[in-house]
Parts: C-alpha cells; sequence; structure tokens
C-alpha cells in the first residue's frame, strides 16, 4: 500500500486519470473531500480527488483544533447531532487516529458561585460519552475542583474572586491540516488519484474540465458519479445556498498568558452558551478563539478584522491575571464555515450537514463540521449509488509515520518534518510546507526566520 504523495506522483495521477473513467470524481481537498476520497476507494471504487490548491487550503486548517463532544448542540436541544459528535469524536480518539488526537482538560473558572447550568451540561455530556462508547480512560469525567486546583491547572487565571472550576475533557487534535493529509495519503493509499492545483472549470455530473495550474494546460475528467466538496466555495460550482459564518482566533505565547496543558474555556459577558477559548498547542503557543460572524465575501484565505481582535482580547483579559493587549498577539487566522442558508443568527444555525443533487447530476456535501467528516462522507458516497458495499472508514486507522526529529526549524517542527512533508505529504511548494503541512507561517516572525533554510531543503530534496 503506497500512501506517499509527491509531485511524481500527482504527475503519474495526473496522466492516469486523464486515460481513464473514473468511478467517482471528488472535487475538494479539505477534510470533507478527503474523507470522501477515502471512503470511496476503501469501497473498491476508482476515484480521483481535484483539488484546485493545496490539501486542506480552505476552511479544514482554519479550525480551533477540536474534536468536539457535540456540548453546544446538545444545550439547543439538538440531541441527535450532540450524539452524531460525541460517537464520532470517540472513533477519531479511540480507533481511526489516536495518533492525531490527544485529550484535553478544559477549565471552567468558576466566581462568587457554582453554576449549574454549565455543570448540568458537562453531567450531559458525560452522558453522551458513555453512550457513545469513549472509555473514561480516554475522556473522564467532569468535576468540580477546588480554587487552588484551578489555579495550578491554569496559573494564569485571575486569583481575585475565583471559587474554583469545573474541569471536563474533550478531544483535541494535534493539527487539523495533518488530519487531512493523513486522509488524503490513506486515500491514496487503497488506490485514489489525489491531484492538487487542478482548478476545475465546469463540473457536469460525468466528470468536469480542468487547468492544471502548474503549467496551464486544461484536462477533462470522466467519471460514473461526482461530488462537489468544497464548503464554502460549493456554490461556485452547483446551485446551493449557504451563509457562511467566519471564526477568528489569535496565536498567543502560552507561557505569556500563564498557560500550560489545560484549556480554558471563558464566558462571554452578557451572553448564554457563548463562549471563548483559550487553547494550549504543543508547540508552546496557545489559540484565543473564536467569533461567530456572518460574511457576504468569501476570499480564498479570510483575514481576521479589527473588531474580532479587540473581542478576544477583552473576553480572555476579563478572568487572566494580565491584561492582553495587541502586542501579546504574535499571529492570527480565520476560517468560514460552511452554514446552510436558515432563519437566524448565524451562531444559532445547525451543524447538520445535507447530501444534494442538482438537475445536471452533480452530488454536492455541505454544511456539517470537522468532527462528523467521516459521517458526512458516508453519507455522500452512498448518495451516489455506486456499491453496495457498506462504508468502511470506521476500523480503518489513518497513515501514521511521524519522522524521528532531527535539526530544528521552528517550534515544533524540525528538518526531518519537512524534508517528509515533501516526499510524503504531497507539498509542492514552499507555502505548502510553511501553512499546512507545518503551522509555522500562522506566526509571521516564525515563517520569516524559517523560509530560507526551508527554500535550500526543498530545492535539495526536489
Amino acid at each position: 500500500m503506497n500512501t506517499s504523495l509527491n509531485a511524481t506522483r500527482r504527475a503519474q495521477d495526473l496522466q492516469a486519470a486523464q486515460e481513464e473513467v473514473a468511478d467517482l470524481l471528488v472535487i475538494g481537498g479539505g477534510v470533507t473531500g478527503t474523507g470522501v476520497a477515502l471512503d470511496a476507494a476503501s469501497r473498491g471504487l476508482r476515484t480521483v480527488l481535484l483539488e484546485a490548491h493545496d490539501l486542506a487550503f480552505g476552511t479544514s486548517r482554519w479550525s480551533s483544533k477540536l474534536v468536539h463532544g457535540g456540548l453546544r448542540y446538545l444545550a439547543k436541544g439538538d440531541v441527535k447531532l450532540a450524539h452524531e459528535s460525541a460517537v464520532e469524536r470517540g472513533i477519531l480518539m479511540t480507533r481511526t487516529a489516536p495518533h492525531l488526537t490527544r485529550t484535553l482538560p478544559m477549565l471552567f473558572p468558576l466566581h462568587a458561585k457554582a453554576n449549574n447550568f454549565v455543570m448540568a451540561g458537562l453531567k450531559a455530556g458525560n452522558a453522551l460519552r458513555i453512550t457513545a462508547g469513549t472509555p473514561a480512560s480516554v475522556l473522564p469525567r467532569p468535576r468540580r475542583v477546588p480554587k487552588q486546583e484551578a489555579l495550578a491547572l491554569v496559573p494564569g487565571l485571575d486569583p481575585a474572586g475565583l471559587t474554583g472550576g469545573l474541569l471536563n475533557y474533550d478531544g483535541q487534535l494535534v493539527d487539523d491540516a495533518r488530519l487531512v493529509v493523513a486522509l488524503a495519503r490513506t486515500a491514496a493509499g487503497y488506490g485514489a488519484r489525489i491531484i492538487t492545483r487542478a482548478k476545475v472549470l465546469t463540473l457536469q455530473g460525468d466528470g468536469a474540465e480542468a487547468q492544471d495550474t502548474l503549467t496551464g494546460t486544461t484536462f477533462s475528467i470522466r467519471a460514473k458519479a461526482v461530488i462537489n466538496a468544497t464548503g464554502v466555495w460549493a456554490g461556485t460550482l452547483a446551485p446551493v445556498n449557504l451563509r457562511p459564518s467566519r471564526g477568528s482566533h489569535l496565536v498567543v505565547d502560552a507561557k505569556t498568558v500563564g498557560l500550560t496543558g489545560t484549556a480554558l474555556t471563558i464566558p462571554v459577558p452578557g451572553e448564554r452558551n457563548r463562549y471563548a477559548l483559550l487553547l494550549p498547542q504543543a508547540n508552546g503557543r496557545a489559540y484565543l478563539g473564536l467569533t461567530d460572524e456572518p460574511v457576504d465575501e468569501i476570499p480564498d484565505v479570510p483575514q481576521v478584522p479589527e473588531s474580532d481582535v479587540d473581542f478576544l482580547l477583552k473576553t480572555a483579559s476579563g478572568v487572566l491575571q494580565r491584561n492582553l493587549t495587541r502586542e501579546d498577539v504574535i499571529g492570527s487566522y480565520a476560517g468560514l464555515r460552511p452554514l446552510l442558508e436558515a432563519e437566524g443568527q448565524t451562531a444559532d444555525l445547525s451543524r447538520h450537514h445535507a447530501v444534494l443533487k442538482a438537475q445536471n447530476g452533480v452530488i454536492t456535501i455541505v454544511g456539517g463540521k470537522l468532527t462528523t467528516y467521516r459521517k458526512m462522507a458516508a453519507d455522500a458516497v452512498d448518495a451516489t449509488h455506486l456499491t453496495q458495499i457498506p462504508c468502511r472508514t470506521k476500523d480503518i486507522r489513518l497513515v501514521d509515520d511521524k519522522p524521528h526529529p532531527t535539526t530544528p526549524i521552528a517550534p515544533g517542527v524540525t528538518e526531518a518534518d519537512i524534508v517528509h512533508a515533501i516526499q510524503h505529504e504531497g507539498a509542492l511548494d514552499i507555502d505548502d510546507i510553511l501553512d499546512r503541512r507545518t503551522r509555522i507561517g500562522l506566526v509571521p516572525a516564525d515563517r520569516e526566520k524559517a523560509a530560507p533554510e526551508i527554500a535550500k531543503l526543498l530545492a535539495a530534496v526536489v
């Protein structure tokens, strides 16, 4: 089983894809598209995936890097979606990607008195964990902790007025883009042709016209079925109404804000059931998010507006000893959620997914969330009616071959990671490495320092 993606394999797959009729053509190289490719290929379907840019180029690299258990949906009474999220979280953490996930303790600070509403929600979430079959050894039960333990878990908390905290556990991804790359590589191991830098020009139910953006040449792909899995860009290829919302995050130094291995759940003053999150990362950084604002334009790379920066800094400063300022922000990122059109505020819109079929035969999968990508993929492949073989991905462990560390390039990244990205993970240029195979690019200072060394490695390996 060859799971390596690189420039040589891309060229071979591009040529072969033009000479055959695929069973399934997938458009989009995010978590949903790569999930569809793996699902289809593992059922024995000849599968081709086209991505206009790079793997995880869009929304799939801009998440909070969490594997949610569905607490938010439970609070809104959507038990079905909450249960689905809890089940898929358990599958990721215990079966398909334990090497790409980890248990994340999360502390909700208490002031003056216990928050019975939040604790009731945490207990309900624990009941979901139990029904989903995820053991307590992976996600321990929630509990109340005294003030001193809360301060030990999150030293940066302001002790004034603090009476303790509520400690619960959720799943965290090592990295969202790395999950996408692992899905694509695993799909490739089952024979899927993963072709990046392939921009679709026209799309029909039996194939596509596309352009190789590396050479400028156009080509055709024929297929028995076509799935549009392009997220917030789905409407450019098929008739679908979306209401995208922006989620912004700030990158800060974990030590500076007093964060260790426990995340902080911060209630937004004056709002019910809305929280900011301060999330520790393995490289000593932390992500502060997140917002939920409607957007009208859909750029390739969204930017964090000043209003989001102000909101996040103010919210976090309300519970920390340190009053955070813009000088504490060492990077930022924003992503767009592909929410389905409906009445109400974007924060209240459902995260259910939908499988839609256009008159020209193109099947579009939209909505949903990162945690439930596998269920979304299964439903999309089922809708093609190409096979009677049921979904197999619940029992397929994603590729796992992290290289041994060598000379450091940036926090948490070594030369071996760069070489591995080029030879096995489909990285074709320096931006692929800086922004998706690693997250060096999230911090401009790190990017500037690492770019020359990465350019040398890229030239040497290629």
